[in-house]
């Protein structure tokens, strides 16, 4: 939920793992990074034509050659960095994780600068993560379902949850909650945010609308924090 780490690079091993343990062949990743900033431009116009074209038809509807059509570039352009779909939903997930990045890096920065009380940090936490998940709701399942995670790129999410359990604890410390273990704690409610808002905020109860399960999980986290 934050820009607090440069880029995610993507690990490009010979073989990943698969949820079951399965050893397969590594997924389809970039044939090459833009190096001029004319390339680099080219890049992210096809990795956001994609993006969009994903989220407004669907993996299976979308072709190579509507993005290209979308991106106002050339097939051999696509091509010289993409080898197929997969390449380039593995590119959007770069492209996701890096804005995520960014965006939490500038409220953990806020926050910081403000020392706000305990209600107003777990309501701007759990209201940046509804909006990054709302933003592009079926992309974001998409890259949460579907896209190639190789052992390292999960490593290095893992990572960026950390950075954000560390902010998290940092509060956590300077109001005096979180029990004896403000380091466990923080990572749990990172974790159990990041799970209920992805479960029930892009698919809400019957009965129940998206403002109201944010405001549901907000009343979790104080109720999880209280002395």
């Amino acid at each position: 939920m934050s820009k607090v780490i440069t880029a995610l690079d993507w690990a490009r091993s010979p073989v990943w793992t698969t949820r079951i343990g399965r050893r397969v062949p590594p997924p389809a990743t970039p044939r090459k990074r833009p190096r001029q900033e004319r390339s680099q431009e080219t890049y992210e116009a096809i990795v956001e034509a994609a993006a969009q074209l994903f989220e407004r038809d669907g993996y299976t509807r979308t072709t190579t050659n509507r993005i290209t059509e979308r991106a106002g570039v050339s097939i051999g352009s696509l091509y010289q960095y993409f080898p197929n779909k997969d390449a380039l939903l593995y590119a959007v997930g770069e492209q996701h994780v890096r804005h995520l990045q960014a965006e939490l890096a500038d409220v953990a920065a806020e926050l910081r600068q403000d020392l706000a009380s305990l209600p107003a940090c777990v309501h701007t936490l759990v209201r940046v993560l509804a909006e990054l998940h709302l933003a592009r709701p079926r992309m974001h399942r998409l890259l949460y379902d579907q896209a190639p995670r190789p052992t390292e790129a999960a490593a290095q999410l893992r990572e960026v949850q950390r950075r954000i359990a560390a902010e998290v604890e940092f509060h956590l410390r300077r109001l005096g909650v979180g029990g004896s273990d403000p380091d466990l704690t923080a990572i749990l409610l990172v974790q159990e945010v990041e799970a209920q808002l992805h479960g029930a905020l892009l698919d809400p109860p019957p009965g129940h609308t998206i403002e109201g399960v944010r405001q549901a999980v907000e009343v979790l986290c104080l109720k999880a924090l209280a002395p």
